[in-house]
């Protein structure tokens, strides 16, 4: 059993990290640490997120299931295994595949607005 008070952790744990909904459909568990962040994304069957930019890196990987990847205008379908770069301030958002998907997401530098639960993609500049 790991503990919660250790620096590890599992990504079907659910009641670890700090939670967030960033639309209906898709929620997150934030891992947030000094010099990078983990995101652990998981997305309804054919949910829609909202396009957004930020001005921190982000690094995706394809869990589990399906998506269509929306990154700076272009529609790229990606599978398990499958991952990607958005660099800072590029226009990106998902669409969920038939049957969802998980998707472990890494921020550099860590997004100040996510080290508290809450609501949504927050703002570009956070």
């Amino acid at each position: 059993m790991i503990q919660k008070d250790t620096n590890f952790f599992n990504v079907d744990a659910m009641e670890q990290g700090i939670p967030r909904t960033l639309v209906e459909g898709i929620t997150t568990r934030i891992f947030p640490g000094k010099q990078a962040m983990i995101s652990v994304v998981r997305i309804a069957p054919n949910a829609i997120g909202a396009i957004h930019s930020h001005p921190q890196e982000q690094w995706g990987v394809m869990l589990e299931g399906s998506a269509i990847r929306i990154q700076d205008g272009e529609e790229i379908s990606v599978k398990k295994g499958d991952f990607w770069c958005s660099p800072g301030d590029m226009d990106h958002g998902v669409i969920g595949g038939p049957d969802g998907a998980v998707i472990l997401d890494v921020f550099s530098p860590p997004r100040l607005e996510y080290t508290k639960p809450g609501q949504g993609f927050a703002s570009a500049g956070g």
